[in-house]
């Protein structure tokens, strides 16, 4: 991986969902949190307006947006906004959908006398059948869905400000351990990779003792052309994967490297990948079994 500048990430909340839902109290709750706020932006102004949020010296680092289906004549647009989005490695975005049950969004309606925007002279039910058909797709990308039936305005506002205040932030982190397989695969580890196929420390006498924190046995872990390849494939692979972790609103990673009894290679490895990745990312990096004491022969590798 590339070494890239880092720069300072751009929050972006996009708030989207059914009509009578809780648009208006949401982007009035972001507008209190700080966050510079849009209502009804057209998704083909988008990329512009992220151009020039960078463009202010992130004097404006985190904005909420509302986009629905007052702008329908560009909604098409949107899925390829969110995807161009995605390549653009200074915004974190999310989406936040709201919703509601049918029979409430129509009690809604009918106590603020207004029309459905996409059943302006017909019957409420029509325009939100319409509208929830129209959304499908889109609230299968939030990340966030709020059900607001059973909320009155304030419940809502309490709930954003509790996710989105400054200090709940989420901030991705990127959990490197090494483990033995001996002693079990990591429960909560969402990415194990198996590394018994390289040749192994804990057979030379003088490296038996050691571990893989030791510069002899990291040394020669990472000298044989099986593991650069390796690190190369398993580098470039989680490159490609961690910003899109990021991006679906995962706050953390585990990363688990596992190899026989969690000493040798793979505290190597884990050590070397997220040293790689901790210029990009907060990464930690633990050895679930290097302290573990070995009780009889040593299982034969893989």
């Amino acid at each position: 991986m590339s070494s890239q500048s880092k720069t300072t990430d751009i929050q972006l909340v996009i708030i989207t969902g059914m009509s009578g839902a809780g648009k208006t109290v949401a982007i009035q709750s972001f507008e209190d949190l700080g966050y510079y706020c849009v209502d009804n932006l057209p998704p083909t102004l988008l990329p512009k307006f992220l151009e020039l949020m960078k463009d202010t010296g992130h004097k404006i680092n985190k904005a909420a947006i509302v986009m629905d289906l007052r702008g329908r004549d560009f909604f098409e647009h949107l899925f390829k906004a969110l995807d161009d989005m995605a390549e653009i490695d200074w915004v974190s975005p999310q989406i936040l959908f709201l919703d509601a049950d049918d029979s409430v969004l129509v009690r809604r309606y009918k106590e603020t006398r207004r029309s459905h925007p996409l059943a302006p002279s017909g019957l409420p039910l029509e325009g939100i059948q319409q509208e929830r058909k129209l959304l499908e797709d889109l609230k299968g990308r939030a990340q966030l869905i709020y059900n607001t039936s059973n909320m009155k305005p304030k419940d809502l506002r309490d709930k954003i400000i509790t996710e989105f205040s400054a200090n709940k932030q989420s901030i991705f982190t990127v959990n490197v351990m090494s483990f033995g397989f001996k002693h079990g695969i990591p429960i909560d580890a969402d990415l194990v990779f198996d590394v018994r196929f390289l040749p192994n420390p804990y057979y030379i006498d003088h490296m038996r003792k050691k571990t893989g924190m030791d510069d002899e046995v990291y040394n020669y872990v990472l000298k044989w052309s099986d593991t650069q390849k390796f690190l190369g494939k398993v580098t470039d692979l989680l490159a490609f994967m961690l910003p899109h972790y990021k991006r679906e609103g995962k706050r953390q990673v585990v990363i688990a490297i596992g190899c026989t009894g969690g000493q040798h290679r793979s505290v190597a490895l884990a050590e070397y990948i997220g040293h790689y990745f901790e210029k990009d990312y907060q990464t930690r990096i633990s050895h679930r079994d290097i302290k573990k004491e070995r009780k009889g022969q040593h299982e034969s590798c893989f």
